[in-house]
């Protein structure tokens, strides 16, 4: 039986010299949660994670208070589009991380499925979405320490 969103599949397995761990971000309308989450990791993470982000009935522009929220923390999110969720995005990713997204979300056998339980931004200023944001950010740093640490330099270096 495979595995439903929400709960992992496999543990996480992190980055090896050669090869780099891949995150899908979802969410309904992929214009608030997902970028900001998708956003995070690719500031945090740099290049040692690839990051993917989609929406079950994407939006038609990304919402203004998340781009407002985010470029309070030097983040730029305001060319980002929001793109809708391909069986393809979930089938490349090792990890799908579902924000209310429901059961929406393509589950393949061997993917680690997360559900992240976030207040949903839509419609909301910023002040109510600086929390939101702060949060992802958190989950985004927890996985990051999971997939793709910071190397550690040598004993005496």
């Amino acid at each position: 039986m495979p595995p439903t969103p929400g709960t992992p599949d496999t543990p996480a397995t992190p980055a090896t010299p050669d090869s780099k761990p891949s995150v899908l971000f979802v969410c309904v309308h992929n214009a608030g949660r997902s970028q900001m989450a998708a956003a995070w990791l690719t500031h945090l993470a740099g290049d040692r994670i690839e990051v993917r982000s989609a929406g079950s009935a994407p939006g038609h522009a990304v919402n203004p208070a998340a781009v407002r929220a985010m470029a309070e923390v030097g983040i730029d999110i305001s060319a980002e589009a929001p793109k809708v969720l391909t069986a393809d995005a979930v089938r490349g990713s090792d990890v799908c991380v579902t924000m209310g997204c429901g059961d929406t979300c393509p589950v393949f056998p061997g993917k680690r499925y997360l559900d992240w339980q976030l207040d949903d931004p839509a419609g909301q200023g910023v002040d109510a979405v600086r929390p939101i944001r702060d949060e992802i950010k958190a989950l985004v740093q927890n996985l990051i320490a999971e997939l793709a640490p910071e190397p550690q330099a040598p004993p005496g270096t």
